[in-house]
């Protein structure tokens, strides 16, 4: 027999031996005049609650014991569940720390570029304005030049309208009668001489 079998059967008989003892110290207790009966209905008892655990035991071992045994598996089944989460668990923490180390790597990358680009675009701006000041600098001589000419047209139109009309006061103050004379005849001579 199994060791676990030796310890049912001692178990049992040792309930059996409590029930017989307590049935001594009832008689003993006593003057002894237990009658027939009560010795039968008490053995008659021990008998049914002896045959009831033996049924029991009996027919109720195998899906007791299936039973906790399923409870045994569903609970190793659970505990191995939480061992892979438990490793699935600490293998994300650890991606996590590694990213979580990546990321002041990448943010100083981040802030380079960052500096970088504005590096490019500053000097695409001073570019862009030196270009745009060079223009607006050709424009403005362009503009001077023009305004230099007609400035100089503008003068010499004056220039030569101011010497007309000194000439003409010149000619007015100078003029004699017999000058005067001359003129005409020289102008006569002249349309005479066109037709």
């Amino acid at each position: 027999m199994k060791n676990g079998s030796w310890k049912k059967t001692g178990a049992a008989v040792l309930a059996l031996l409590m029930v017989l003892a307590f049935a001594a110290a009832a008689y003993a207790s006593g003057d002894g005049a237990i009658p027939r009966e009560k010795w039968l209905d008490l053995l008659w008892r021990t008998t049914n609650f002896v045959a009831l655990a033996f049924i029991l035991v009996f027919f109720l071992k195998k899906p007791f014991a299936d039973g906790l045994s399923a409870r045994r598996e569903g609970i190793k089944d659970q505990l191995e569940a939480l061992e892979s989460r438990k490793a699935e668990a600490e293998l994300m923490y650890q991606e996590a720390a590694a990213k979580l180390a990546r990321l002041d790597e990448e943010v100083e990358g981040i802030i380079a570029e960052a500096v970088k680009q504005g590096e490019a675009e500053k000097e695409k701006i001073i570019a862009d304005a030196e270009r745009n000041a060079g223009d607006i600098q050709r424009q403005a001589e362009m503009a001077v030049a023009h305004e230099l000419a007609l400035a100089k047209t503008r003068l010499k139109a004056e220039i030569a309208e101011q010497a007309v009309l000194l000439a003409e006061e010149l000619v007015k103050k100078n003029i004699q009668p017999a000058d005067q004379s001359r003129l005409v005849e020289l102008s006569l001579e002249k349309v005479g001489g066109i037709q």
